[in-house]
């Protein structure tokens, strides 16, 4: 991959642009049908059949196909055996700016072992050819007698449409493309666009209740039991009980994730752990998800009794002996009331239930026009040279997108529009470019992997209704040897709000659904259903044609974000900072005012206070007015631009080499035992220091219980007299006074103040903890 030097820092930043969208003049249906992407002009061909050909053979025999050719670029259909009257329905898009010929030919041949045969053709001129525009009906393809070379009619005839379009025309997703003129037939569906629904997902809750007469196969002892529960690659277990009887009781959930259609049976075995790493099969029974109740609220479902079916082993077959008296007690449910996560909850794209009679109704559209790239890496070596076949993936909600591949480009324009429905403005699309891999059948086999390009993601809640956004994006990566901007993409976004109460109205809603706070989940119990739901999306996106294959959506949905980083932990701890930042510099502030710093602040101050120990009533109006006039005067600043990629904020630039070979490596560690130990101690002096401040924390904690347990008698009693004379005092004082004088404290000149610290600091400090327990 080329080296490119060290960028400066607003090369990584967001840039507007002005690109000519709907490329039409106002009053063109395109300005409201595909307005947010350049107009691309194509000449299309589509060649539906063919009839009477005559035979070219020796054996009196035709294998036709069509061949259409303009200038360089020459697209072909497939070939049928021996058949006069063949039928392909196909369409060639050659775009406009690359044509450097005025005819367009279709040529009919016949598929021969030495050479193909010549049948007839036919020539379009292409200052002659219709235009069309959508929503205008498909041109009606027609009937066109085959001429020879010399123009005279032949026998045999085409069905043919030649017209002018643009990429809005239905057409165009299905085209043979004359960029991808190179690329061999079985590599032809891999570069073609596509959007993809992501299968539905459910929660599976599993409660084991008890099983009942169990039969171990070792009758002199009592069997040491669990309940397995398998639903395709998903494995939980339950505890294992070593009660003395054979009606174990678990009463325990278990949670699994479920895509429609259920393919998968829910297969739950009753298991003997006769020895450490050995366990026997005592019974078990198949459930179809089909017949599966669904529920969506937490309302308890009506138990149910399976009974076990014991399972031998004969002559290298399974077989099931008859049914016994053993039986488990489950209560199953799908549910529905739950929102399945398959992406991290910081930037979600989707936050509905499962269960669609529960859904709101949208909000909005979200519009998407995916235009260009520019200034891209290359990513491959070809024939000696660099090159980058890039393409991008969108993805909101259910719905993902797959932009047409544009073969050999380093400044690829795909103009290509998208539309979402938006049911939550505080969702996040994401938009990935890649380099596709796999245009030769052959690299399918040698398990080649689409190289990431960079992301971009934009949250809707910071973007304006019925604007378009038309940025530039910097496509950044981080790599094991630092941050590398690889390119920009150019996007064109507008998010259309139908109702705007109703948005308003989401903001005072939960984020996600009820059921999640009803009857939450664990902490672990959603991580691991996360990474259950990321491997069946992966699965079920890799089977579609073209696929999106696994690399591909677990970068889209940060798989891997829960992973340790050094970077990201220095990053997260800055964060915190900036937080608190505010608090501080008012902290200082204040104690400036303290100090008496600024006189004629400090007396300010003083009058405010005064004004507000006579008026209480004036504190929270303040408050509100107060922050009121900051949000009015920030307006001013406000962001005209969407968030991007921060390589500051993130810390990409300032890490340390070791640092990002360490949050690349793999899990578990491939690294020498060397580094490894290195990279440990290194963690246990960061953990140290952390250990010592989560001490300090839990100390001061302890001293404020002990102020009133008696740990430290003499505290303790010290204590309980000052709040006996504090209750008696504040009784018969005034509470404004005490405020008052309290303030005036607190505030008083420095030449009252000793730089010692104060008693009640002094009297907490001295005030016992735990530590001495400590080991």
């Amino acid at each position: 991959m080329m080296q490119r030097p060290p960028l400066r820092p607003e090369e990584y930043s967001l840039k507007e642009t002005s690109p000519h969208l709907g490329g039409a003049a106002a009053g063109d249906k395109l300005t409201t049908t595909y307005d947010l992407v350049e107009q691309m002009q194509y000449l299309y061909v589509r060649v539906v059949k063919a009839k009477e050909l005559p035979n070219k053979d020796i054996t009196g025999s035709c294998d036709p196909y069509v061949e259409v050719k303009l200038g360089n670029y020459k697209g072909q259909t497939r070939h049928f055996e021996k058949k006069n009257n063949p039928e392909w329905n196909q369409v060639f898009a050659f775009s406009k700016e690359r044509i450097q010929s005025s005819v367009v030919e279709i040529v009919v041949k016949d598929k021969d072992l030495v050479k193909d045969d010549f049948i007839g053709r036919v020539i379009f001129d292409l200052n002659e050819v219709p235009k069309r525009v959508p929503p205008d009906s498909p041109l009606a393809p027609q009937w066109y007698r085959l001429e020879d070379r010399n123009g005279h009619k032949v026998k045999g005839e085409l069905m043919l449409a030649v017209w002018m379009g643009t990429q809005a025309d239905e057409a165009f997703p299905e085209a043979w493309h004359s960029d991808a003129a190179s690329v061999p037939g079985d590599g032809l569906a891999s570069i073609r666009s596509k959007v993809y629904l992501t299968p539905k997902l459910w929660y599976l809750r599993v409660n084991v209740i008890e099983a009942q007469d169990l039969i171990p196969n070792d009758k002199t002892r009592f069997p040491e039991v669990y309940v397995k529960a398998m639903l395709g690659n998903q494995v939980l277990r339950t505890r294992v009980l070593a009660s003395r009887t054979l009606n174990p009781m678990w009463n325990e959930d278990l949670m699994l994730v479920a895509a429609e259609p259920f393919e998968e049976h829910l297969i739950l075995s009753v298991e003997d752990r006769v020895a450490p790493g050995k366990d026997e099969v005592i019974g078990r029974t198949i459930i179809s998800l089909q017949h599966v109740p669904r529920r969506l609220d937490h309302r308890l479902l009506t138990s149910q009794w399976y009974n076990l079916e014991k399972h031998v082993i004969i002559d290298g077959e399974q077989k099931k002996e008859t049914k016994f008296s053993s039986r488990i007690h489950l209560r199953i449910c799908l549910e529905g009331g739950y929102h399945v996560l398959d992406e991290s909850t910081h930037y979600s794209s989707d936050l509905r239930p499962t269960a669609k009679p529960l859904w709101k109704p949208s909000i909005g559209i979200l519009e998407l026009g995916i235009l260009t790239a520019q200034d891209l890496l290359p990513m491959k070596t070809k024939d000696g040279r660099g090159t980058t076949d890039a393409y991008c993936v969108a993805k909101y909600g259910q719905k993902w997108v797959r932009t047409r591949t544009i073969i050999d480009s380093f400044i690829p324009k795909w103009n290509e529009q998208y539309t979402w429905e938006v049911y939550d403005p505080c969702t996040v699309i994401t938009i990935g470019v890649f380099d596709n891999c796999h245009l030769n059948g052959g690299e399918k086999a040698n398990g080649a992997r689409d190289t990431r390009i960079g992301k971009v993601r934009i949250r809707l809640s910071t973007l304006e209704t019925d604007r378009v956004y038309t940025h530039s994006y910097p496509l950044i990566v981080l790599t094991p040897g630092g941050v590398k901007k690889m390119g920009e993409v150019q996007l064109a976004v507008r998010f259309t709000c139908s109702s705007l109460l109703n948005m308003m109205h989401l903001y005072s809603q939960p984020l996600l659904p009820k059921m999640h706070y009803v009857h939450p989940l664990s902490v672990i119990q959603v991580d691991n259903l996360r990474r259950q739901a990321t491997n069946i999306v992966s699965t079920r996106l890799g089977r579609a044609e073209p696929p999106l294959r696994k690399e591909i959506v677990e970068y889209m949905l940060d798989v891997d974000s829960h992973m340790w980083s050094m970077r990201k932990s220095k990053a997260n701890f800055f964060r915190i900072m900036g937080v608190l930042s505010p608090l501080i510099a008012v902290a200082k502030w204040f104690d400036q005012i303290c100090l008496w710093r600024n006189p004629l602040t400090t007396i300010l101050i003083h009058v405010l206070f005064v004004i507000l120990v006579l008026y209480p009533e004036l504190i929270l109006p303040t408050i509100f007015l107060y922050l009121f006039l900051i949000g009015v005067w920030y307006y001013r600043w406000r962001p005209r631009q969407p968030p991007h990629m921060d390589t500051r904020l993130s810390h990409a630039e300032t890490a340390h080499p070791d640092e990002l070979d360490e949050e690349f490596d793999t899990f578990p560690t491939s690294r020498p035992p060397d580094i490894v130990r290195m990279r440990y101690d290194r963690l246990r002096s960061v953990a140290g220091r952390i250990q010592t401040v989560v001490g300090d924390l839990a100390t001061q904690g302890e001293r404020l219980q002990s102020l009133l347990s008696w740990r430290d008698p003499r505290a303790t009693a010290l204590f309980v007299v000052f709040c006996f004379i504090s209750a008696i005092v504040l009784y018969v004082t005034p509470f404004r006074v005490v405020v008052f004088l309290a303030g005036l404290y607190v505030l008083r000149h420095p030449r009252f103040r000793y730089r010692m610290p104060s008693v009640p600091l002094n009297f907490f400090r001295r005030l016992p903890a735990r530590t001495d327990s400590m080991l």
